[in-house]
């Protein structure tokens, strides 16, 4: 009796645990950085929300932000091959000769981190503008 019920105890442990369907990690975060000797400016968006650092030491600072914003994004991401970011070529070279600050742009989804080559802070590769230019318009 004590073999049957050992034996239908771990049947249903067995059968609860395949039961179960694995959730996918659909979240999406975005870390822009841009610095310089003098400056420093990150913005991190994740699930409706953006944080905002303006110096190296400091907590960055939340807030909520709009479904049509999130949506902007969201839409941007998917049209952009995520694949391709690494090869971007930056449209100017100020940040080498001091002209601009040097940034990057980090983009986590599904579980994969891709970072973008560096450049220069308010002149992002074409292919990433879009998104760039909208995650410093919550900064404005």
């Amino acid at each position: 009796m004590k073999k049957t019920i050992v034996l239908l105890l771990t049947l249903l442990f067995f059968a609860a645990c395949a039961g179960q369907k694995r959730t996918e990690d659909h979240s999406v975060k975005l870390e822009y950085q841009a610095y310089s000797r003098g400056f420093y400016q990150m913005i991190r968006v994740e699930k409706q929300m953006v944080f905002v650092a303006k110096r190296r030491e400091e907590k960055p600072i939340g807030y909520k932000i709009n479904y049509a914003d999130w949506t902007t994004i969201n839409t941007a991401i998917e049209q952009l091959n995520l694949d391709s970011l690494t090869q971007m070529k930056a449209p100017t070279d100020k940040r080498l000769y001091d002209g601009a600050a040097f940034a990057n742009l980090k983009i986590t989804k599904q579980g994969k981190t891709v970072e973008s080559p560096s450049f220069d802070h308010g002149y992002p590769p074409v292919a990433i503008e879009k998104i760039v230019n909208k995650m410093l318009s919550f900064v404005k």
